[in-house]
């Protein structure tokens, strides 16, 4: 996709340096820098900052962070310790995890010699894979957008949370993948951008990168999407997900339940989009996902551009006081209108997930 015209990918290897390249996403909108990964360490930290952010791309993150400290040192020992170091720098997306051990499996009866290209390789195909996956995603949720536009004859108003954009896998995106699919097309559209608190990442970064499409859209505060559907003003929602239960359960971004809880009441369908790395096969139980718990800080600060043109951050609670910052909640399967996925669209369910994914 594109930014100020050139079009990126969200992280990539650079051959000549041997470094790995992204896009440093906390300093969105406001700069754009490229910033340079040259370590397993700096990996894990780009993860754990939230300069790269988004279940697909946190996974090639992870994927690129082995072939880095293969680099650094390809002994067993400092592999094993890197991939353990990985999976614990977010807990609850599950492509991480799930990234990691496919390149440990793939690396387990390498020579010490190879290690690094083929490290280097599957990293590779792991991106390449997500950008297939998330394109066809794309297609596959089109077909929803054009079904509302041929009976509406007029705009489709989309409702999003969070960042399931372009900038959240490494191309594409999940949530908004059909929304550029269908712009391309033709259709108009226009998207109710929630702000997401309290990272603001639909603000900072929704917003953003369908600006730089140019396909309309509107901020909203989190809790606007209610009223926004009582007066017919959504069309659909349409939302990402950091881990996908096989029975249909939908882990993602704190507030998510309540739009879900929202569309029920008010008969709008409620969407997911994901590639099939998001789907945990093996934890029955919604309540065991492990649901991270980060600073309060990130509630109690606002990053801002201050009078010197400098981002800056301030302090918008009273000083004295506690607050909770849960990143995640749950939505049940049954708020789940049907789940969008590269092999098509099923209902959020085991049946459903069964009859798509049979292997």
């Amino acid at each position: 996709m594109k930014i100020n015209d050139v079009e990126y990918k969200t992280i990539w290897f650079d051959e000549e340096k041997q470094v790995v390249k992204i896009i440093d996403q906390t300093k969105l909108p406001h700069k754009f820098i490229i910033k340079e990964l040259s370590s397993v360490k700096d990996s894990i930290n780009a993860i754990k900052t939230m300069e790269v952010r988004g279940a697909p791309l946190i996974g090639g993150t992870a994927a690129f962070g082995l072939v880095l400290a293969i680099k650094e040192n390809n002994s067993l020992d400092f592999i094993k310790k890197s991939s353990e170091e990985l999976v614990a720098s977010r807990p609850t997306a599950i492509n991480l995890q799930w990234a990691v051990h496919r390149m440990n499996n793939k690396l387990s009866f390498v020579e010490p010699g190879n290690l690094f290209n083929v490290a280097l390789n599957e990293a590779k195909e792991i991106c390449k894979e997500d950008e297939a996956f998330c394109e066809s995603i794309g297609k596959n949720g089109l077909n929803i957008i054009e079904d509302i536009y041929n009976k509406k004859k007029d705009t489709v108003n989309i409702l999003t949370h969070c960042n399931a954009g372009w900038l959240a896998t490494i191309d594409w995106g999940t949530a908004t993948s059909p929304i550029y699919h269908a712009h391309k097309k033709g259709i108009p559209i226009h998207v109710w951008v929630d702000e997401t608190r309290p990272r603001n990442q639909g603000a900072n970064l929704t917003s953003y990168e369908l600006n730089e499409e140019e396909i309309p859209n509107t901020i909203i505060a989190d809790n606007t999407g209610g009223i926004l559907m009582q007066r017919g003003q959504v069309d659909m929602c349409i939302v990402g997900t950091d881990r996908t239960l096989s029975n249909g359960d939908v882990c993602n971004k704190i507030g998510t339940y309540l739009k879900a809880l929202a569309a029920h009441d008010n008969n709008v369908p409620f969407y997911v989009a994901l590639p099939s790395s998001t789907i945990d096969w093996n934890l029955k139980n919604s309540k065991d996902i492990p649901i991270e718990e980060r600073d309060p800080k990130e509630l109690s600060h606002v990053d801002g551009i201050n009078k010197d043109n400098k981002v800056d951050k301030v302090l918008i609670y009273p000083e004295k006081s506690k607050s909770l910052n849960l990143a995640f909640d749950v939505t049940p399967a049954k708020y789940v209108t049907a789940l969008i996925t590269e092999k098509g669209i099923c209902e959020a369910s085991t049946e459903g997930l069964n009859g798509l994914f049979k292997n």
